[in-house]
This record gives structure tokens, sequence and C-alpha cells, in this order.
């Protein structure tokens, strides 16, 4: 199952020559990890990086960047879980301009509570073992 979201190239997202800057790429990878996880986990980063002082900050991130996306045009970001460890989860996000693959990114996220690695919630591990399987 993938998630996705679709993100208009904007002039902040461009070096002179009217291309994407590779780590504004990391800002957008970024946004679909932090919609995903409202839209589908149900938490919020402002929910969670807020209220209860926890979180799912990126430990690791792998990217490889095929074809450049310039001013105006509309990339469609897929999110989807490649891996699921105790306190980890392991994404693989694409971003295609229409046909064309633009950039890959895998990120590996950890769940910490208290400033350190800790299990999934129950409710957050459930939904994304269902959402890996296809069931949400």
């Amino acid at each position: 199952m993938s998630y996705t979201r679709l993100i208009q190239i904007e002039f902040n997202h461009c070096d002179p020559a009217g291309i994407v800057f590779y780590p504004r790429y990391f800002e957008m990878t970024n946004s679909v990890v932090e919609n995903f996880f409202a839209d589908v986990v149900g938490r919020s980063f402002a929910q969670m990086h807020v209220a209860a002082q926890n979180g799912v900050p990126t430990v690791a991130i792998e990217a490889d960047f095929m074809a450049p996306s310039r001013l105006g045009d509309k990339v469609l970001f897929s999110l989807k879980i490649v891996k699921l460890g105790r306190s980890s989860v392991t994404v693989q996000i694409e971003g295609h301009g229409g046909a064309e693959l633009r950039m890959r990114a895998t990120l590996t996220l950890v769940w910490i509570d208290n400033m350190k690695a800790a299990a999934w919630p129950d409710d957050m591990r459930a939904k994304l073992v269902a959402y890996m399987e296809g069931a949400v």
C-alpha cells in the first residue's frame, strides 16, 4: 500500500537555475512522513512532539536523484513501509513528475519516548502493520 502526497515545486524550493536544490527534497520527504503519521497513523507531529514529548526522528536517510524537478512542476510523492521493527520503521519515498522518477529516498525513523528509543505503542504499531498489509 502506498500513501501519496502531491507537492508543487515553488520558487523557495529552487536554486538559481530553477531546479529543486536537493536539500529541499529532504524537507518534502519530511512533509510526506509528517502527513502520513497524521493521516494514517493518527498522530500528528504536534501531538507527538509538543503535547506528549515523544516522536519519530529520522536516524538514517539515503537518497538518489534521477532527474531534475523545475519550478512549477507537480511532483507526486509516494510512501511505502518496507520494514517495521520493535521501535523503528523504514519507509521508501519516491517522487514522480508524471511518469518520470525524479527521486527516491529510504528513511529509517525511530519511535522515541523521553528521548530514548522505545517500542511502538500498540495502537500505532497496529496501524503501521495494517498499512503494510494493505488493510488501512
